[in-house]
């Protein structure tokens, strides 16, 4: 017989932990189905940005969450962007500017804000079902019934689904993803500071880098390490840039010699914009948040600080329907358009910064008339510092406090 739970969340990533946070701060019971085991650790700093609004919906949902991932993660003042090796833009904030009870962002890698996650999730009284790989989820009447891939079943009122970009409730709902991805790829690599001495803590993006081919290379600081985002071209073979033997080839002439035995991480990504067709069944019982129902390439850190934001829209819309039944399915389409037209916000200005960093030839002539003239008409360095990472506003009819768009 299937166990019967109030609420079903699948996935134990930040985005389905941020939603089980918040059902239970709105006094729904919660369980949560995560595919891995208990302690299992994925590899690599994946989203490493927590925004000052995604800090807030954490503290909002359990108090002092968002202060303690805060004082672990590392932000920076600097931001400092060249042009073919020449500074064209560089600024650096004052502690005050920063301002707030929290500071803009936290950078610290995915793995410890899931444990940050996971120890508040515990202590709110979460419960956790483990080794639990969904296969299937069905809507019969006013339940859902969601299978695992090992004969277990589980009903519920209603399902939140944060399985990821393979979401099998997606696909169990038979819901597509919609949109395209980049030609070319990039390559990302975590590498560890060894000391103190090492490189200055500040965010810089190099256009057209002179050290490996004019190919443009991002480096952001992230607690105990630093991330190192390199632009290749539709035509590099992968095995030039995306092996670890490769990386230890090209790392240290950008960074130094001293990193070159560094590397603990490497990785390869296209630039993905993908929004689902809908983001609830059409009797609003399933919720699809986080990239369950959307991906956005990491330049901006839309992805996970979005999803956050569904998390939080989607344990209100439950909360809503379980209140007052004959408002169920309102409560839920509202969630599901209020989300999807963030979502398609997000992705068109993915596709901007994408258009920025890919330009066609009269694209490359401005980036290159601005960098001439940045050290005279500082708004044109300005433009190259802000443009990679697409609108700096925050997408139309976002929560209070829910993340802006394409801001470090």
């Amino acid at each position: 017989m299937p166990e019967r739970r109030p609420v079903l969340v699948v996935g134990a990533g930040p985005v389905g932990m941020t939603a089980a946070l918040a059902l239970t701060a709105r006094g729904v019971p919660v369980t949560v189905l995560e595919a891995g085991p208990r302690g299992r650790v994925r590899p690599g700093s994946r989203a490493l940005f927590v925004h000052r609004q995604s800090l807030r919906l954490l503290e909002r949902g359990r108090p002092g969450l968002g202060a303690r991932i805060a004082a672990y993660g590392t932000t920076w003042r600097t931001r400092r962007t060249l042009y073919r090796g020449r500074e064209v833009f560089a600024r650096t904030n004052s502690p005050a500017a920063d301002g707030g009870e929290l500071p803009a962002f936290a950078s610290l890698r995915q793995v410890d804000t899931e444990r940050f996650l996971f120890e508040a999730c515990v202590s709110a009284g979460v419960e956790f079902c483990w080794d639990a790989e969904v296969s299937d989820a069905r809507v019969a009447g006013d339940e859902v019934v969601v299978s695992a891939a090992d004969g277990r079943r589980w009903t519920s009122g209603h399902v939140v689904a944060a399985d990821g970009a393979r979401s099998a409730v997606r696909r169990a709902l038979y819901i597509p993803l919609e949109g395209d991805r980049s030609e070319g790829y990039h390559v990302v690599v975590d590498v560890a500071e060894p000391g103190d001495d090492g490189l200055p803590v500040e965010r810089v993006f190099h256009y057209e880098h002179p050290g490996v081919g004019g190919r443009s290379v991002l480096r952001v600081p992230f607690t105990g390490g630093f991330q190192v985002d390199i632009q290749c071209r539709a035509d590099d073979p992968p095995e030039s840039f995306g092996s670890e033997e490769a990386v230890r080839r090209w790392l240290p002439p950008l960074v130094g010699e001293r990193y070159g035995d560094q590397v603990l991480w490497v990785s390869r990504y296209h630039f993905l914009r993908k929004v689902a067709a809908s983001f609830a069944d059409p009797k609003g019982r399933v919720l699809l948040i986080g990239e369950a129902a959307h991906l956005f390439p990491p330049f901006g850190a839309r992805g996970m600080n979005s999803g956050m934001a569904d998390a939080v829209a989607a344990a209100e819309a439950v909360a809503a329907a379980r209140r007052d039944p004959s408002r169920a399915t309102a409560a839920v389409g509202e969630f599901a358009a209020a989300r999807r037209a963030a979502a398609v916000f997000n992705s068109a200005a993915a596709g901007t910064a994408l258009a920025h960093l890919r330009p066609r030839r009269w694209g490359r002539v401005r980036q290159r008339a601005a960098a001439a003239l940045a050290p005279v008409v500082p708004r044109c360095g300005s433009w190259l510092e802000h443009a990679p990472y697409g609108p700096r506003h925050g997408p139309p009819g976002a929560l209070p406090g829910s993340p802006s768009a394409g801001r470090y």
